[in-house]
């Protein structure tokens, strides 16, 4: 019983707090930028069990996890990051927490303003990705089939 109650269940890592019921590869995924594959890289880099529970790990692994998680996108290959090659600065960049939502703003909005393709689906709020569009993702009020007035000769 004793081990049940030295479980934290909430971890501070970065701006998120994680679950310290999961294991640390899974709570690792709570993070924005973090997936499954990125969370077993960061777990073993910091030389942390990945299957341990996260709540149960002393605080020298939760802080060996918050520096390899600050330094993810420098220790890592190009191609293991989310932003590969940046469109601002031509840098491999691995973004976290709410930098991931606001690129992906940045970039949406500068589609629209060199007026591509895509820019301008997003601006008219179609799909975007050669998706059909003839019966699907329609808006708007509906229309459907009138039936015939029951009455006549």
């Amino acid at each position: 019983m004793a081990q049940e109650e030295d479980i934290k269940y909430f971890v501070r890592i970065g701006t998120t707090d994680l679950d310290g019921t999961k294991s640390v590869r899974v709570a690792l995924t709570g993070i924005k930028g973090v997936g499954r594959h990125t969370s077993s890289v960061i777990s073993r880099m910091a030389k942390v069990n990945e299957f341990a529970t996260l709540g149960r790990l002393d605080d020298d692994g939760v802080n060996r996890l918050r520096a390899v998680i600050d330094q993810y996108g420098t220790k890592v290959p190009a191609w293991m990051t989310n932003r590969p090659k940046d469109v601002y600065t031509g840098e491999s960049k691995h973004l976290l927490g709410a930098d991931v939502a606001m690129a992906k703003d940045d970039d949406v909005n500068m589609m629209r303003k060199i007026r591509c393709y895509k820019g301008i689906r997003h601006e008219t709020g179609q799909k975007v990705r050669g998706q059909r569009t003839k019966s699907t993702g329609r808006t708007g009020a509906t229309v459907g089939v009138k039936k015939k007035k029951e009455g006549g000769a």
